[in-house]
């Protein structure tokens, strides 16, 4: 006899009277890396930050795994909770460690009374946890004293965990690493507002920018005097207006005086114009497109979101130069080869969805080398791109599925909603980067934070000094 888990708002046991021979209980649990970085933490047996998809790919496993006690305190979960139950006394538990589990199995722990002993009310519990497949990854045997009484508890609703794999700091060591690299100079363009004319005095002392601030130097003097900044010692090109601004900056980058644009307080649609205008001499071969470079406290890796700010509804065409974009941002931050999730609605082929279709045409290109430098597959759904346990589920087999690098979204509508979703409801750190250009443009919101602004600035940076040895 099985016993249901029905229990939703109480805890009851079966006392030794009540327990027959054969009786069992189980649960099922689908393991997730949150699992396996919270046991790590308790344990204190391996550093949580170290087990990801990174450090895995180092070791003949090629995945994520759980340490065998996470599936022995399953097991020591059902007596304790479930047969017998709440009272019972443990007095002895061994375990066969058979095979590993692996991040997104999911797991059936099965406890079966096959002795009792009415002398001292003890139980001898087979204990065994198997995976999908019915393969056993633990075996044992527990020695346990049954409860004589009849024992009804309140569920109690334990704390939320929270697990932060990158801490922080990331702006901190975002700026450590490029401590090394000179400033470059910026055109600030039309900082005519507190926050983007901070934001630019800021990354100035912050040693990112040398900035040169393109826009008319009465109203930047009005904002610097009512704000208490100091602009005595930087470059001012006076203009009238924003859309002159945007036209000045654009020269000054083509002349080669800057090598990175900011944007200020003029509209997104005003500085991008100027800078694709045929005119500009700024083009590339490239479509210019933007990307968020992203790190939440639930994901083990800083990560990319593109397109969602510059292309409202791209091509096939386009959006294989939006991954080619994205692609040549990842190695400037330090992704040698990374895995690019094509994203939809599901992660099947279907004619009547157009965005699965050229998620399967981008793959195909990256298959024929039309695209380089990444791992690509896709369509893949949200949850199947960055949770390896949803892929795993969905029998999803693929070197990108749970572990994206870069997620390239199917329009800007959907692109921009993910993003702000993740700032402001996943609690994530953000820098955004036009790429596509001949020099990169820090492209921010006027709601980011100050932190979002310095650390656009610390990747243009880095995009700066990598383009004048491999010009776009």
């Amino acid at each position: 006899m099985t016993r249901p888990d029905n229990g939703l708002q109480t805890l009851s046991n079966r006392t030794f009277d009540e327990i027959q021979l054969g009786e069992s209980a189980s649960i099922e649990r689908i393991l997730t890396s949150e699992d396996i970085q919270l046991f790590a933490l308790l344990s204190g047996g391996v550093d949580p930050d170290r087990i990801d998809q990174r450090d895995a790919a180092s070791d003949h496993s090629q995945t994520v795994i759980a340490h065998g006690m996470w599936a022995g305190a399953l097991i020591a979960s059902v007596i304790s909770s479930r047969l017998p139950g709440p009272g019972t006394v443990y007095r002895a538990q061994t375990l066969r460690f058979l095979t590993s589990a692996q991040v997104g199995d999911q797991l059936t722990i099965l406890v079966t009374v096959s002795a009792k002993d009415s002398a001292r009310r003890g139980l001898t519990l087979a204990c065994t946890c198997s995976n999908q497949d019915g393969q056993p990854v633990v075996e044992g045997e527990a020695d346990v004293i049954a409860p004589s009484e009849r024992i009804i508890r309140k569920r109690i609703t334990l704390p939320e965990v929270r697990i932060s794999v990158a801490g922080d700091d990331g702006l901190e060591r975002l700026l450590a690493h490029v401590r090394p690299l000179a400033a470059v100079r910026v055109a600030i363009v039309h900082s005519c507002d507190a926050a983007s004319l901070s934001a630019a005095l800021d990354a100035r002392a912050a040693g990112l920018i040398d900035p040169v601030l393109v826009a008319p130097r009465a109203k930047l003097k009005a904002i610097a005097a009512q704000e208490g900044l100091d602009l005595s010692d930087i470059a001012i090109e006076d203009v009238p207006h924003s859309h002159a601004a945007a036209a000045r900056a654009v020269e000054l980058a083509r002349d080669g005086a800057v090598e990175a644009l900011m944007k200020g307080s003029l509209h997104t649609d005003e500085l991008m114009a100027a800078v694709v205008a045929s005119t500009s001499g700024l083009r590339t071969k490239r479509r210019v497109s933007h990307c968020f470079v992203l790190q939440t406290p639930r994901y083990p890796r800083p990560f990319i979101v593109t397109d969602a700010a510059i292309n409202l509804a791209p091509t096939l065409e386009q959006k294989a130069d939006i991954v080619r974009n994205a692609i040549d941002l990842a190695h400037v931050i330090g992704v040698a080869k990374p895995k690019v999730a094509i994203l939809a609605a599901v992660e099947t082929v279907s004619p009547s969805m157009p965005a699965t279709l050229d998620a399967a045409a981008l793959c195909k290109m990256a298959d024929r080398g039309q695209i380089e430098g990444g791992v690509l597959d896709g369509p893949l759904a949200f949850d199947n791109a960055v949770s390896i346990a949803a892929a795993r589920i969905k029998g999803i087999e693929s070197q990108v599925a749970g572990q994206a690098d870069i997620l390239v979204v199917p329009d800007l509508e959907s692109g921009n909603m993910l993003a702000k979703q993740l700032m402001y409801m996943g609690d994530a750190a953000s820098a955004g980067i036009v790429l596509g250009a001949k020099v990169p443009v820090i492209l921010t919101s006027r709601a980011d934070s100050r932190e979002s602004r310095i650390a656009s600035c610390a990747i243009a940076l880095m995009l700066a000094h990598r383009y004048r040895s491999v010009p776009p």
